[in-house]
């Protein structure tokens, strides 16, 4: 199965009775980055690759996820997850749906559990 096949279905499946769209997720992953203090910047990418959908920094160690603001929402949301994934997320409040989107990404559940 087509890896980009299977996160777009990933963030339109119903899980746990709850189902967003890709624009929805956007919206929550962003609230996300912001409430773990991390600033996200869409600029217009260009030279080699103009086709990069971004990803993390440090800028003057402050983290920042750059993201491609010509990149498909679907682009922008796969950016923040990979991007948010890197973070203990087990003392935040997140939606079942996200939760499983973040934890189960190309199939690699992270197991993270409370010491």
């Amino acid at each position: 199965m087509n890896r980009d096949f299977r996160f777009a279905s990933t963030i339109f499946s119903i899980i746990q009775g709850y189902t967003l769209d890709e624009t929805a997720t956007l919206g929550h992953l962003e609230a996300l980055a912001h409430n773990l203090g991390v600033e996200i910047r869409y600029e217009s990418m260009e030279g080699d690759n103009p086709l990069s959908s971004g990803g993390m920094c440090r800028i003057r160690d402050k983290q920042v996820i750059i993201i491609n603001q010509r990149a498909a929402t679907a682009d922008k949301v796969r950016t923040l997850v990979k991007a948010l994934k890197c973070f203990d997320l087990t003392q935040i409040y997140l939606r079942p749906v996200l939760r499983d989107l973040l934890e189960d990404e190309e199939g690699e559940a992270k197991n993270k559990t409370p010491s």
